[in-house]
């Protein structure tokens, strides 16, 4: 999986700071609007052949970050504080954050459901929970049902797949037959 932040974008935003109705003595008045700006991180997530865009807040982060960090080692993130106003700043946030998601895909050889939920990322549910955090693991990806050297064949013809295979894993250095 790889993932970039090619770009952020401003969005206004009809949300108002602070309080929207201060009531005094029984008489409800409301505070002045503030319309403003916040900032959208385009998300690009490449993965299996296959790209997407996910786009999320800072705020979003950091709420990632927050419950990342109780179930595996994270990096840092970018300051959570910073003149969102000035547009060398947005783009070194923008860097901290793209830098941050690689360093968590690169640090981890597992990653958490909740890393995937973020990301819009599709896991199989036939894969097997684990742990609390909701860590995906790998299948194995050679099983034997018995083991041939131990019970008897089934019939008096050998078993190429079972021989080829059991030659590649155990004897990979020797030419086969």
């Amino acid at each position: 999986m790889e993932v970039y932040i090619p770009s952020f974008r401003y969005e206004e935003s009809d949300l108002e700071r602070g309080y929207t109705w201060v009531i005094v003595w029984h008489r409800a008045f409301q505070t002045k609007m503030e319309s403003y700006e916040i900032t959208v991180f385009k998300i690009e997530v490449l993965m299996n052949g296959r790209k997407h865009f996910v786009e999320k807040r800072y705020s979003e982060f950091h709420a990632l970050h927050k419950k990342l960090k109780k179930c595996i080692k994270t990096p840092e993130i970018p300051s959570k504080h910073v003149r969102n106003w000035v547009p060398k700043v947005l783009e070194q946030r923008r860097q901290g954050l793209e830098t941050y998601l690689q360093a968590v895909i690169l640090e981890n050889e597992e990653l958490p459901k909740l890393f995937l939920d973020f990301l819009n990322v599709r896991h199989l549910p036939s894969l097997p929970k684990a742990e609390s955090c909701g860590k995906l693991s790998h299948q194995p990806v050679l099983l034997f049902l018995r083991d041939p050297y131990v019970l008897p064949a089934a019939s008096d013809f050998p078993n190429v797949v079972i021989e080829g295979v059991l030659h590649g894993v155990f004897y990979p250095h020797m030419q086969p037959r």
